[in-house]
């Protein structure tokens, strides 16, 4: 598994085997990423982050910073430090749904990408769409990746687009005309 472009294009990304991570494969990363378009400067958020995969992308793409947040960041320590990625990333060990609901209005993210474990999605989906409204910057989008057959569901957020690529669903929201 490698970072697909930007200026770390081609660096390989560690995967920990026997750890319950799965990172996004190459070709949905290139499918996001070329969707998203330019994300020059942008904050970004990777909440249930595993490897980092997604959130090393952006970084690589052209993003200032990332917070990458899950209950066990030992997954993208490495890649961060081997990529040399330290100054950029906040590592945050802690459950994605109650970090996003603590940190509050003080905070805001240009891009915000979720992806749980494919079997709860719909379960996190609750509390994520409480909070995602209040720390979304104007213009924000959200991009959502679960199994096609349990889909991770914001009702706060407008859906602006959404392909499928095999079992894996990504859907790219922003807020909607009553979220601002």
């Amino acid at each position: 598994m490698r970072v697909i472009a930007g200026r770390l294009g081609g660096r390989r990304l560690l995967a920990p085997r026997g750890w319950q991570v799965r990172p996004t494969s190459e070709r949905v990363r290139e499918a996001v990423f070329s969707a998203l378009g330019e994300i020059e400067g942008a904050e970004v958020a990777d909440l249930y982050c595993g490897t980092g995969a997604l959130g090393i992308e952006a970084l690589s793409r052209g993003a200032a910073r990332a917070v990458m947040v899950d209950r066990d960041t030992r997954p993208v320590l490495g890649n961060v430090h081997n990529l040399d990625l330290a100054d950029q990333v906040e590592l945050v060990r802690a459950d994605p749904a109650d970090w996003l609901g603590s940190i509050g209005q003080g905070r805001s993210f240009d891009l915000v990408f979720i992806d749980p474990p494919y079997r709860s999605g719909p379960d996190v989906a609750i509390g994520l769409d409480e909070a995602i409204p209040g720390v979304l910057a104007p213009g924000g989008r959200v991009v959502t990746e679960s199994a096609a057959r349990n889909p991770i569901e914001l009702p706060s957020l407008e859906p602006v687009r959404e392909r499928r690529y095999g079992r894996t669903l990504v859907t790219i929201h922003r807020l909607g005309p009553a979220g601002g």
